[in-house]
C-alpha cells in the first residue's frame, strides 16, 4: 500500500493511439492539418523528442506497455502471434501488470479501447487488472460498424466488460465520451480513490474512415482497404482522435483534477503508409527510426513544468515511471525491463545513456541503440548509425567505427540471448511448436522448473 495519502496520489490517463507517425502532429511538424488538443498538450507537459515504441507492431508492444518488460520474455510478445492463434496466446492473467500492480495499490482501474492481448475466455482486461473495459478485444474493426471484417457475417468486436455490446457513433468519439463518462463517475462515487484510466484508441490504424465516412463502412469489401484511403481521410482520423483528446482533457477541468492528473500519449509504433515520418525514413514492422520512433507526450501540471525532453525512453519504462509517480512498487519478482524516468524530467537526477534492443521478422531485422550509436540488421545488410548526426540513418559508419560496430552487435546477440528465439513457425502458425501457450510457466517459478523453450 502507498505510503502516500490516497487523495494526494496522482490520478492516471494513458492514451495510447494505434499506428500513429512520428511526425503526424502539429508539435512534431505536421502541417496538412491541425491537432490543437495535443499541441496544447505537448506545450503544458514535457514533448519527447527520443521516444520509443518496443516493437514496430502493436501487440508486442502493448505486452511491453502491460508488462514494463521486453516483450520477447512472453510467448504473446513475439511479433504478432495473437493474430494467427486467437486464444491460444496472450498475456498470461498471473503475470503482474501495470494495471494489476496499481488496483492492488487501492487505484481504480480501467481500460476503454483495444485491447489485442489474447481473446476470451482465457485472457482479457478484466483477468490482467483492469476492473472495467469497453472497447475491442482484437487488433481493429470498422469505426461505424465495430465489426472485425466486412459483410453481414462478420463478426461484431464490441464488448462491455466481457459481454458483446452493440452501440451507435464513430468509434473515436465513442471511446471519447465513455472516457468522460467513467471520469465523472469516478469523481462522484469516491474523491478519495484515485484511477488509472488506459484510453487505448484504434485511430488512425486502418479501415480508413474518417466521422463523417459512414459511406465508406457501408461499401467497404476488405477491412484493410489496400485499394483505398488518402492523406485527406487520414488527417480526418487524426484530427477526429485530437478531438477526442480535447474532450478528455475538457472533464478533467470540469472537475478540477487535471492539476494532479498525469496525461501520457503515445503511440504503439510507427507510423502506418499515409502517415508523416520525416524527417525519419522507414515506418509501421521497420527498425528503422520512422517504424519505432513515436510522439510522446506527458503532463503533470503541480509537478512537471513545460519542457522539450530528449531524454531516450522506450514503452517498457511506463510502468516504473507510473509506479513511482503513483508511490506502488514493482513486484520483485518480475523486475521491469525499463526505468523511471520521472528523476530526470523533474531535473532530481541527470539522464544516463542507456541500451535498447529491437528484433523482428524472425530476426531479419535487429537494431540496437547505445547513445547516440545504432546498430541496424537488415537482411544480411548491417548498418551504424550516429543518430546525433544523421536522423535519416543514410550515412553507414560500419567501416568507420568497427569497434563501435563489434560492440553494438556483440551487445545486441548477449541480450538475445536472455529472450525467447523466434523462429520462422511465428509467422505460419502464430507461434513456435515448443512455445504453446499451454506449456506457459510463470517466470517467478523458471527457477525451479526451467520452461522448455528457455536456453540454459
Amino acid at each position: 500500500m502507498s505510503a502516500i495519502a490516497p487523495e494526494s496520489r496522482p490520478n492516471i490517463i494513458f492514451i495510447l493511439a494505434d499506428d500513429l507517425g512520428w511526425a503526424d502532429l502539429g508539435c512534431y511538424g505536421q502541417q496538412d492539418y491541425e491537432t490543437p488538443n495535443l499541441d496544447r498538450l505537448a506545450r503544458q507537459g514535457a514533448r519527447f523528442t527520443q521516444a520509443y515504441a518496443n516493437s514496430a507492431v502493436c501487440s508486442a508492444t502493448r505486452v511491453a506497455l502491460m508488462t514494463g518488460r521486453y516483450q520477447y520474455r512472453l510467448p504473446g510478445g513475439l511479433e504478432e502471434p495473437m493474430v494467427a492463434v486467437g486464444n491460444r496466446v496472450g498475456l498470461p492473467p498471473e503475470h503482474p501488470t501495470l494495471p494489476s500492480l496499481l488496483k492492488d495499490a487501492g487505484y481504480a482501474t480501467a481500460l476503454i479501447g483495444k485491447w489485442h492481448l489474447g481473446s476470451l475466455p482465457d485472457y482479457g482486461p478484466l483477468k490482467s487488472g483492469y476492473e472495467e473495459f469497453f472497447g475491442n478485444y482484437g487488433g481493429a474493426i470498422d469505426y461505424f460498424t465495430h465489426k472485425h471484417g466486412t459483410g453481414e457475417q462478420a463478426p461484431h468486436d464490441l464488448y462491455e466488460n466481457e459481454t458483446p455490446v452493440t452501440c451507435k457513433g464513430y468509434y473515436t468519439k465513442l471511446l471519447a465520451d465513455k472516457a468522460c463518462q467513467y471520469i465523472l463517475r469516478q469523481q462522484q462515487q469516491s474523491k478519495v480513490r484515485p484511477f488509472f484510466l488506459s484510453l487505448h484508441f484504434t485511430a488512425p490504424h486502418w479501415p480508413w474512415e474518417g466521422p463523417d465516412d459512414q459511406h465508406v463502412a457501408d461499401s467497404l469489401t476488405d477491412l484493410l482497404h489496400y485499394d483505398g484511403g488518402n492523406l485527406k481521410t487520414y488527417g480526418k482520423m487524426v484530427g477526429a482522435m485530437d478531438q477526442a483528446v480535447g474532450q478528455v482533457m475538457g472533464a478533467l477541468e470540469e472537475q478540477s483534477i487535471g492539476d494532479n492528473t498525469i496525461v501520457v500519449f503515445t503511440s504503439d509504433n510507427g507510423g502506418e503508409r499515409f502517415s508523416k515520418t520525416w524527417p525519419l525514413t522507414g515506418q509501421k514492422t521497420e527498425l528503422l527510426e520512422g517504424g519505432i520512433r513515436i510522439p510522446t507526450i506527458l503532463r503533470w501540471s503541480s509537478q512537471i513544468t513545460p519542457q522539450v525532453s530528449h531524454l531516450v525512453t522506450i514503452s517498457m519504462d511506463w510502468l516504473p515511471t507510473l509506479l513511482a509517480a503513483a508511490d506502488c512498487q514493482q513486484d520483485p519478482s518480475h523486475p521491469s525491463d525499463g526505468v523511471n524516468i520521472l528523476p530526470a524530467i523533474l531535473g532530481k537526477e541527470q539522464p544516463v545513456s542507456r541500451s535498447l534492443y529491437w528484433r523482428y521478422k524472425a530476426q531479419s531485422q535487429r537494431a540496437a541503440r547505445d547513445g547516440d550509436w545504432k546498430y541496424l540488421k537488415i537482411n544480411e545488410n548491417e548498418f551504424l548509425f550516429n543518430l546525433a548526426d544523421d536522423i535519416r540513418e543514410r550515412a553507414n559508419l560500419r567501416k568507420n567505427q568497427p569497434r563501435i560496430f563489434e560492440r553494438l552487435r556483440d551487445q545486441w546477440e548477449d541480450w538475445n540471448r536472455q529472450q525467447l528465439p523466434i523462429t520462422e513457425t511465428v509467422f505460419s502458425h502464430g507461434v513456435t511448436p515448443d512455445i504453446q501457450a499451454d506449456h506457459y510457466v510463470p517466470e517467478h517459478k523458471q527457477r525451479s522448473l526451467p520452461a522448455p523453450w528457455l536456453k540454459q
